[in-house]
């Protein structure tokens, strides 16, 4: 049986703004965004906070198996891009919270829709997988 694929949108395929035949792939805007974007934890951390602010140990335990140095590294590399910003609380011991920027909330909208397509498609995926790697041994 094939696996179907979900369409979550009734309207036609959302259009590029950009020529590609003018890019210059050795400064590519997209690849520069995408890079932190992609990271393996900086999504699940931007779902997470686009619920609410949370403090680190909150995220800590939303996400169990990330370590805490690579949390802290993901959580500053998202503050550097300008999708999280960190609130230090002055109590004993000092307390921190994070939150998506506005800039983080507008990256949000076009990414949850992503993460509905993997979600609604996962199986269809790994079906190919199955397919193309009976196929290839």
């Amino acid at each position: 049986m094939a696996a179907s694929v979900v369409n979550l949108r009734s309207t036609a395929e959302p259009e590029r703004r950009i020529d590609i035949s003018k890019l210059d792939f050795s400064n590519c805007p997209v690849r520069d965004v995408m890079q932190q974007i992609n990271g393996k934890w900086s999504t699940l951390l931007i779902e997470c906070l686009s619920q609410k602010p949370y403090r680190f140990g909150e995220l800590k335990r939303m996400v169990p198996d990330i370590s805490q140095r690579m949390l802290t590294q993901t959580l500053r590399d998202l503050q550097r891009d300008g999708y999280v910003e960190r609130e230090v609380f002055p109590t004993k011991p000092p307390s921190v919270e994070y939150r998506l920027t506005e800039l983080g909330r507008s990256l949000y909208a076009p990414l949850a829709e992503l993460l509905n397509w993997a979600e609604a498609n996962h199986q269809a995926v790994r079906a190919a997988r199955v397919r193309f790697d009976q196929s290839s041994a």
